[in-house]
């Protein structure tokens, strides 16, 4: 892996770059040997069913958890010489609501300010137009505890934009939100984006992957398994399209006599494929299926091919 770091204050090509990154709990591996790299200006995400290691992975990056062994640099630096420096540029919206209750909207910005040396009239320039930005202006003399659980992640997004930071850190940035909430999330995040923003998330959510990375990895058992663009790892891993079809013992048998590969899910049968239009035909042919349905392939279908469907608590 080529490293784009450039010194003497000139611009950074690779705002992350890990190789052989490890981090361990006693006899717990989180973080397995994985090598990664973001570049300056894209949406990074780390997929990942409870625990695949992407929590730790982020903690190691926002200079939180120390690495067991492995390198890594953030905006050039190593988190484990220079964590200062690096917090000092980064923001980080965690996955728990941790504002202050004490302060309202304005206040907790402002507050926030004075960890990174702003100047008060700069801070309040800054808080005003963050709230503008997420569309809190009008709550900007409301407490905290009065906020519905949208507004506040919207406010946490804003307070770890407080210090202009070089890199986003967010874990499940729309957590627990109703549809128009995350919306109005992604496009800030985009908005964020468009302005150079470099962005690494965590998210649960495969359609927020899917609609706001350039490129992510896919964790399970503290490794990557994948990495690649949402649409490159859907066609290279399911194809464009999925065919579903009722579980029956006709059904299956005329699959297996056409040497059409599928997968049984509950009580359907599902048959991934570059182009439904044949799989239909032979279905109808030989097969007597009572209902076809034919839809897109996502990446929730590549992420369940590669980690299985388990629950995993």
């Amino acid at each position: 892996m080529s490293k784009h770091w450039l010194t003497g204050g000139a611009r950074i090509q690779t705002i992350i770059e890990a190789q052989d990154l490890k981090k361990t709990f006693g006899e717990i591996r989180a973080v397995d040997g994985i090598s990664f790299a973001v570049k300056k200006g894209e949406v990074f995400g780390f997929l990942g069913p409870n625990g695949a290691g992407k929590t730790s992975t982020m903690k190691i990056i926002a200079c939180v958890s120390p690495r067991t062994s492995g390198k890594i640099q953030v905006l050039g630096m190593d988190p484990d010489c220079s964590p200062a420096e690096i917090k000092m540029r980064i923001g980080v919206v965690p996955q728990e609501t941790n504002l202050d209750p004490d302060f309202t909207c304005y206040g907790n910005l402002f507050t926030y300010s004075r960890y990174f040396d702003i100047p008060p009239d700069a801070a309040q320039q800054k808080a005003n137009e963050l709230l503008e930005f997420v569309q809190l202006q009008e709550k900007k003399d409301v407490t905290v505890e009065k906020l519905s659980g949208g507004m506040k992640r919207r406010l946490i997004l804003a307070r770890a934009l407080i210090n202009n930071p070089d890199l986003l850190i967010l874990d499940e940035p729309t957590i627990g939100l109703d549809p128009q909430a995350r919306i109005l999330i992604w496009e800030r995040l985009k908005l964020l984006q468009a302005k150079g923003n470099t962005i690494v998330l965590t998210t649960h959510y495969l359609d927020e992957a899917a609609r706001l990375c350039d490129r992510l990895v896919i964790m399970d058992n503290g490794k990557i398994l994948v990495t690649g663009s949402p649409a490159d790892l859907v066609k290279q891993y399911v194809g464009n399209e999925i065919v579903e079809v009722e579980k029956t013992d006709e059904v299956i048998s005329c699959l297996v006599a056409n040497n059409i590969p599928y997968e049984i899910i509950g009580d359907s049968v599902q048959i991934a494929t570059e182009s439904s239009r044949e799989v239909i035909r032979i279905l109808f042919d030989h097969c007597s299926p009572h209902k076809v349905l034919t839809r897109p392939a996502t990446l929730e279908d590549v992420f369940l091919k590669l980690t299985g469907r388990k629950l995993r608590e």
